[in-house]
């Protein structure tokens, strides 16, 4: 995600997970956001100060009277932040915001603070599971602040549990995620996404050059924006997103079923997939050899039609679903388009030009036109896939407001 323009407060408290705060400041910076870092006095035990402050290229608030002449640094930080993290946030801190106590920077600057708030409690398994602790994370998520579930695991004081700090990345993702209005919250879409296989014998299939990054950027675009997504994919080389849903298939066959079988708990559904049109007749039991020099180099495969799944959804989807499908063309796409909706009975397509620089399969950005069964052309830039995802998006919550 691009962060261009954004202010982030990162406020790191007294626990062991502190050194994972330097490769999430490091993943904040590279987005693009300005990120101040503040810390408690029992955070410098774990992680120098000076670390994240020629990272971060901004003084790190560690007092209340340090860096600004009239001592009010905590109310012109959090005035500007877009969004605070906390992590690690040890039990002593979550107690204090819970409680409205500020006897350091950090507790001062955070009761100033107006933006969203995401607090990733790290520590020892008994200690998470305090009842005390478990009141003070209510009583933070009452008022609107996010709480990030710590992972389950060996922790540093040798005991296993619940208390573990998350990967910076996805810290990162979820902290993303508050930037997002939740549109979608109350929808469910099912997605479908990457290149189907068929194959011709145990070693041998037959595919596409389809590399699911559209696909997978709508899906986790959508959940950013409060939905519940279902994601349909074929073979792909990429992590399911985060809060994403994943039915792995493989065949044109194993798509349609699991794509029909969650159509009925689907509002939205988004048709990606570069699904093959062919398959063969007959799968051999074991691999094909070559018969020596009598074929002259020949051989014959003879191919049967898939299952139209697009076709299918769209003549079994109820009025109150909205449908949108794709068309990866190679000329004529406005003609081929606008006659693949209708059809196929679609509420929206999303079509673009293969083959052209930057867009299309494999490429991590695209260019694409929009076209919906009202007549709206929407003339999409070549911009990310993330971007396009979101204009999908943007267009899909139009059209069903």
């Amino acid at each position: 995600m691009t962060l261009n323009g954004k202010h982030v407060f990162l406020g790191v408290t007294g626990g062991i997970a502190a050194y994972k705060c330097v490769e999430l400041l490091r993943l904040f910076k590279k987005a693009g956001a300005d990120v101040v870092v503040a810390m408690t006095r029992a955070a410098t035990r774990f992680v120098g100060p000076a670390t994240f402050e020629v990272l971060s290229e901004n003084p790190v608030l560690l007092d209340l009277w340090e860096g600004s002449g009239s001592g009010v640094a905590h109310i012109e930080v959090a005035s500007k932040s877009d969004l605070a993290v906390i992590a690690p946030a040890t039990a002593n801190f979550i107690g204090k915001l819970a409680h409205g106590i500020a006897d350091d920077a950090l507790t001062t600057t955070m009761l100033a603070m107006t933006c969203p708030v995401l607090i990733c409690p790290s520590m020892n398994t008994d200690m998470y599971q305090n009842i005390r602790v478990q009141k003070n994370l209510d009583l933070l998520e009452e008022s609107g602040i996010h709480i990030l579930d710590p992972d389950s695991g060996v922790l540093a004081c040798k005991t296993a549990g619940a208390g573990r700090l998350p990967e910076p990345w996805f810290i990162f993702d979820r902290a993303c995620a508050l930037f997002y209005k939740k549109d979608l919250k109350g929808k469910t879409i099912l997605v479908s996404a990457g290149p189907t296989v068929e194959a011709i014998d145990p070693v041998r299939f037959l595919s596409n050059h389809s590399s699911g990054k559209m696909g997978y950027a709508i899906a986790g675009a959508a959940e950013k924006r409060g939905a519940r997504v279902i994601l349909v994919s074929g073979p792909v080389s990429l992590d399911a997103p985060v809060g994403v849903e994943r039915v792995s298939v493989e065949s044109c066959d194993q798509m349609y079923d699991a794509m029909l079988g969650s159509l009925g708990q689907a509002d939205i559904i988004i048709k990606v997939a570069a699904v093959g049109d062919f398959k063969p007749v007959s799968v051999q039991a074991h691999k094909i050899k070559k018969n020596g020099e009598q074929d002259q180099g020949h051989m014959t495969l003879e191919l049967t039609q898939n299952k139209d799944i697009l076709k299918a959804i769209g003549l079994k989807k109820r009025t109150n679903q909205y449908l949108v499908g794709f068309a990866a063309e190679t000329r004529d796409l406005e003609t081929y388009a606008k006659g693949k909706m209708e059809k196929k009975h679609l509420d929206m397509i999303a079509a673009n030009i293969v083959g052209k620089s930057g867009s299309g399969f494999k490429a991590d950005t695209n260019k694409v036109k929009l076209f919906t069964r009202d007549g709206l052309v929407t003339d999409l830039p070549l911009m990310s896939k993330e971007k396009v995802a979101h204009a999908i998006l943007d267009a899909v919550v139009q059209a069903i407001s």
